[in-house]
């Protein structure tokens, strides 16, 4: 059964190997989230988001300027 003991222990490391790491993202969506906008408070990614929000959700408003 040599074969049979091969197959658990592969079995065994596999799973360890594709097991997720547990824990909350929490920090890492902070870290990619760095554009907040002023009026609603959604945090975005980029500035070309933030343009994007304000033409969808924030139409009456003029988007604030892009700081280059």
């Amino acid at each position: 059964m040599t074969r049979g003991k091969q197959k658990i222990d592969a079995q065994k490391r596999n799973a360890e190997k594709n097991q997720k790491a547990k824990g909350s993202q929490l920090e890492a969506r902070a870290v990619a989230l760095k554009v907040t906008c002023p009026i609603c408070k959604v945090q975005l990614a980029n500035e070309k988001q933030l343009g994007d929000h304000y033409g969808s959700k924030h139409p009456k408003e003029n988007p604030p300027a892009v700081s280059s």
